[in-house]
């Protein structure tokens, strides 16, 4: 599904440049449940972008179901983006004074999709949110909103799950909770789940670590857990 061939990225700073990553070899099949994993300053959030197809590579391929996403234009990445990714951020980025019902249409809304009601209210049910699919994002928990940001980024059955520190902003037992239902996502229903993360406990969850340093890969196990 995913495939990066020496793939390097490099921010001009001035006449400074900046390696953020350094050849990076990476395959991630359908179905996986991957923790990409280190510290600040490590190449992650760079290589999150590249894979959310939020940023392209300096250098090197990244294929997306066998096609190089460098010959996709604007619109085709917009396209990926809203319906073969879905993201999940540390933040919620969930729109404030308007539902969780309203939060979670709001892809279908930007691709124009029929029976956008029907299609939240299942994604609120499927992460245990049947019964707040009316309250606020002030009303609910930081668990709960982080449940409706899932909710959000699965309403268009995306094939990949791409969660950014998702338990960042969370306590301990609601990080739990959230784990537990990225691993059911990809255990009960085959979804493709990235896990960027700096918490080995939190890497845990994952079939498959990978952990980066310095902008390259120092580790690709199966995890220990």
């Amino acid at each position: 599904m995913i495939t990066l061939e020496g793939v390097t990225k490099t921010y001009r700073m001035g006449r400074l440049e900046v390696p953020a990553l350094q050849g990076i070899d990476l395959h991630i099949g359908q179905g996986e449940f991957v923790a990409i994993m280190g510290a600040s300053g490590s190449g992650k959030s760079t290589l999150m972008n590249i894979l959310g197809c939020l940023d392209v590579p300096t250098s090197g391929r990244y294929l997306l179901d066998g096609t190089d996403v460098a010959k996709f234009d604007d619109d085709q990445l917009a396209r990926i983006r809203n319906r073969k990714i879905g993201f999940v951020f540390q933040s919620f980025n969930l729109i404030p004074r308007t539902s969780a019902l309203h939060n979670v249409e709001m892809p279908l809304v930007y691709a124009g999709e029929r029976g956008r009601t029907e299609r939240a209210r299942e994604a609120l049910g499927s992460v245990g949110l049947a019964d707040r699919v009316h309250h606020q994002p002030t009303e609910l928990s930081g668990g709960q909103q982080q449940r409706a940001a899932i909710a959000r980024a699965l309403v268009t059955n995306p094939a990949i799950l791409l969660a950014d520190e998702p338990t960042g902003n969370l306590d301990s037992v609601s990080s739990v909770e959230i784990m537990r239902l990225l691993a059911n996502l990809n255990a009960e229903r085959g979804r493709t789940v990235i896990l960027i993360t700096h918490e080995q406990d939190i890497a845990r969850f994952a079939k498959r670590v990978v952990e980066l340093r310095d902008g390259r890969i120092v580790r690709d196990a199966m995890s220990a857990a």
